[in-house]
């Protein structure tokens, strides 16, 4: 294919990729697909914009487009590892909806994000993007995202209420991808002390996602029995099952610990 040819084909995919209507951007993507499917995914790097322009949909503004933006994100994650750095750019200057959808494609790419996502945390001290980096980070399916746990363990401790809620999540997320005994006893220990102490916050959301995370370590098989007989008691006091009926006042809390609980009932079961 010749470069004029190749340049055409090119704009026209673009132009059909910014347009409007369902049918065109569904026409973009197809002839995207046949682009790569005849010269491999190096003549999809000079797509790479316009397929991830696709991020900015709004599916609930554009449902219709919703199965566009599905389609454009797995070509993006079809392209590997070479596209990491670029969304990693494209995090810090994306509105809202395109941030979230990097972070989960930057999740998706697996393993071989790791790395980048944390260079990329040091090199910022702003709370909104380190935020975004350690979303995408809780969605890394693999063991290695084991290795941001130092910076889920700050990050869950900072001021900023968003960078706290975050990461508080992400600690819960990876660990069901780690095998238990991988992390060492002493490091689980401070996990559970840096999640035990934000059930204290004075966000609801935070003290409810320091509990699933808690509930998490507990079904993956993370914690001992003695932190599992903790956690029990700890989650009866919050659900008000125990005889001081002083329960977290947050529906959302409650609920989380009323589904945490059933991960360490059998161990209580166990020691009774």
């Amino acid at each position: 294919m010749d470069t004029n040819a190749s340049r055409q084909k090119i704009e026209e995919i673009e132009r059909l990729l910014a347009s409007e209507t369902r049918e065109e951007v569904r026409q973009g993507l197809e002839l995207t697909i046949s682009e790569i499917a005849r010269h491999g995914t190096e003549s999809a790097q000079d797509l790479f914009g316009a397929l991830t322009s696709l991020f900015y949909i709004d599916p609930l503004d554009r449902p219709d487009l919703k199965p566009c933006l599905d389609e454009a994100i797995d070509l993006v994650i079809g392209l590997g590892d070479r596209v990491i750095p670029t969304l990693l750019e494209r995090l810090n200057d994306s509105d809202l909806k395109a941030q979230i959808v990097i972070a989960n494609v930057l999740g998706r790419l697996g393993a071989d994000a790791v790395g980048p996502l944390l260079d990329a945390y040091h090199t910022t001290d702003d709370p909104g993007k380190r935020s975004f980096i350690l979303y995408a980070l809780g969605h890394v399916r693999s063991p290695r995202a084991a290795r941001g746990l130092p910076e889920l363990l700050e990050a869950a401790q900072a001021k900023d209420r968003n960078l706290r809620d975050t990461a508080t999540r992400a600690i819960g997320r990876i660990f069901e991808w780690i095998p238990p005994g991988e992390i060492p006893p002493g490091e689980i220990e401070k996990i559970v002390e840096v999640l035990r102490a934000n059930l204290a916050d004075s966000s609801s959301g935070i003290r409810a996602k320091a509990i699933r995370s808690l509930g998490k370590l507990a079904r993956f098989g993370h914690l001992s029995k003695e932190q599992c007989l903790w956690l029990y008691d700890t989650l009866q006091l919050v659900i008000g099952s125990d005889d001081r009926h002083n329960w977290d006042r947050a529906y959302i809390v409650r609920k989380e610990a009323q589904e945490a609980i059933g991960h360490c009932v059998h161990l209580v079961q166990a020691d009774e």
